[in-house]
């Protein structure tokens, strides 16, 4: 579980942020990130952790942005309550806690949920490898502390699945790299839909991001890149 950090989106609550502190410290996870919280009252928040979770509060790291945020871990699994034609598969906490757990042997692993009102929009999910979703009744909704305890609570009572230890795998900061470098070929050889400018790089995302991609792996691809640039340059060179 050391290896498993808790990361909030734009919490509303800072008694929210405490009580997933909490939740934290019950389940073994002592590494808290905030992204953007709107009212960062240290005071409201220590008070819901209790003295027993007063030291994630303490040492909390706090980002304006949710890319350099997750930027070290290399696996995201987001968290959504909204399904639909435009987004990836979802899978259930239990479902999903074994090869999280199993991943977190060799890897960082961040748990990426969103704000109260608004949950992860599309643009948040694009940093995510997989998706959980808690199932529910009628009601969809559910406490962000609460979500918080239900999945690290799955995750803590997971057995990792019989096999070889996952290999150390790319970090956000390198396939974002290779993201901006594969947007940028899409531009150069004319995979480029003015209407939907994104249609390409979320098909790729939603590819590549279920390869668990390692740094050679992630190499390799930006080698592509720089060659495909290349060639694509040394042609308009010759043409002009």
């Amino acid at each position: 579980m050391k290896n498993i950090s808790v990361v909030l989106n734009e919490p509303r609550f800072p008694e929210n942020i405490g009580a997933a502190a909490r939740s934290c410290r019950n389940m073994g996870i002592s590494s808290l990130i905030v992204v953007n919280p709107e009212l960062p009252d240290t005071e409201k928040m220590l008070k819901m952790a209790t003295h027993e979770a007063a030291d994630i509060i303490k040492n909390m790291k706090v980002y304006t942005s949710l890319e350099d945020a997750l930027a070290p871990f290399n696996h995201v699994a987001g968290t959504t309550a909204r399904t639909g034609r435009d987004r990836r598969p979802t899978h259930a906490p239990w479902d999903a806690a074994p090869e999280l757990k199993c991943l977190a042997q060799n890897n960082r692993v961040a748990l990426l949920f969103g704000s109260e009102s608004k949950g992860l929009s599309n643009d948040h999910l694009k940093y995510c490898n997989s998706l959980i979703s808690i199932p529910t009744a009628d009601f969809a909704s559910i406490n962000l502390a609460q979500s918080v305890m239900i999945i690290c609570y799955e995750i803590f009572k997971a057995h990792e699945p019989p096999g070889p230890v996952e290999p150390k795998l790319a970090n956000i900061h390198e396939t974002e790299a290779m993201y901006a470098h594969l947007s940028e070929m899409f531009m150069a050889i004319g995979l480029y839909n003015e209407a939907n400018p994104d249609y390409w790089m979320n098909k790729i995302r939603r590819f590549l991001g279920r390869c668990n991609l390692k740094a050679a792996d992630v190499r390799l691809v930006r080698g592509l890149c720089r060659h495909v640039l290349n060639t694509v340059k040394n042609l308009q060179n010759h043409n002009t």
